[in-house]
């Protein structure tokens, strides 16, 4: 696949994925500065590993939810909440999901969670 392809494919997955509203504010935050770590992560991150055919994507949903709740990065934790039911996640699965990972993570960083995924169904309505 070339770069073109890949960058291609990165933005229909994180279309796909995040919304429509998220990949527009995303466009509008890009600037001169920004913009060669936007090409990155939609080319290597969306077009090369989340197009990936061996995980579905309710799978690697759990796995970003995981990896982001263990690295404490909320804002890409909460991200991921509302974009895992794009993934078919329900309120369950994020439930199940927190609760794996405190017992690896700790027990504050299952609280914060719990806190910033209510945060996210509150603005959300869901």
């Amino acid at each position: 696949m070339t770069d073109d392809e890949r960058q291609a494919a990165g933005l229909e997955m994180r279309r796909m994925v995040l919304g429509d509203a998220q990949v527009a504010n995303a466009s509008k935050a890009r600037d001169e500065f920004s913009g060669e770590i936007q090409d990155y992560i939609l080319r290597q991150v969306w077009g090369s590993v989340w197009t990936r055919p061996g995980l579905d994507l309710k799978t690697r949903s759990c796995m970003v939810l995981s990896i982001m709740m263990a690295l404490g990065k909320w804002d890409e934790f909460r991200l991921h909440v509302k974009a895992g039911f794009n993934n078919g996640l329900t309120k369950d699965d994020l439930k199940e999901i927190i609760i794996q990972n405190a017992a690896y993570c700790g027990a504050p960083a299952g609280a914060h969670a719990m806190k910033e995924a209510q945060a996210v169904f509150a603005q959300e309505k869901l």
